[in-house]
């Protein structure tokens, strides 16, 4: 092998581990973001997502129990429902508008039924912005979902075990405070406290 052969030779082996370091790299950001994420929903519902499930779109789906595959299919219809409205001529919108964007954590419901007695189930968080307010209900409220994290795109609903529309609604919903933070900042400004008023859809 004559000295040109060589160089070329170490120029591309130094390339190949130049690669796998840098995949290597992205692989462990990827999943140092994703425990950060997981870790941030638990303390928010106190549930521990153990399991994982990707929807048949590229939905990535963790919950307390295994996701029944009414839910999972609710789940993505509502991604679905948001993507297709995004990309409408009144938005064009063009980031996070994948169904391998999202992160979804499907927590124990808090309630299963409202205050007028329908069936609705939601999980409770902190009042913060709400203290005060009808929706305060001693120090905590009772959400349809929760914004986790804003990149990665994730978010925390209530488990169903029908009225599976509702689950496409709340997906939909909650996807609508990342997609405007990711793509129109002003809105999303406007919209994020519902405090103020105001409710979804945003997007319509």
């Amino acid at each position: 092998m004559n000295l040109f052969t060589r160089i070329i030779c170490l120029v591309v082996l130094f390339s190949c581990l130049t690669l796998v370091i840098f995949q290597s790299s992205i692989q462990s950001q990827s999943a140092g973001a994703q425990a950060s994420v997981t870790s941030e929903a638990e303390r928010i519902t106190g549930d521990k997502f153990r399991h994982f499930t990707r929807s048949p779109k590229g939905t990535k789906i963790y919950s307390v129990k295994a996701a029944s595959g009414k839910m999972v299919r609710a789940i993505d219809k509502g991604i679905d429902d948001l993507i297709a409205v995004s990309k409408s001529k009144k938005y064009k919108f063009k980031k996070r508008l994948n169904h391998s964007d999202y992160m979804i954590f499907i927590a124990r419901p808090d309630r299963n039924k409202d205050s007028n007695d329908n069936y609705s189930p939601d999980i409770a968080v902190a009042a913060q912005q709400y203290s005060g307010s009808i929706y305060d209900k001693g120090g905590y409220i009772y959400a349809a979902g929760m914004v986790v994290a804003f990149n990665p795109c994730a978010f925390v609903i209530a488990e169903h075990t029908k009225d599976f529309d509702r689950v496409s609604n709340v997906v939909r919903y909650e996807g609508e405070h990342l997609v405007l933070w990711h793509n129109d900042r002003a809105l999303f400004n406007e919209t994020a406290d519902h405090s103020r008023g105001g409710g979804h859809p945003i997007l319509k």
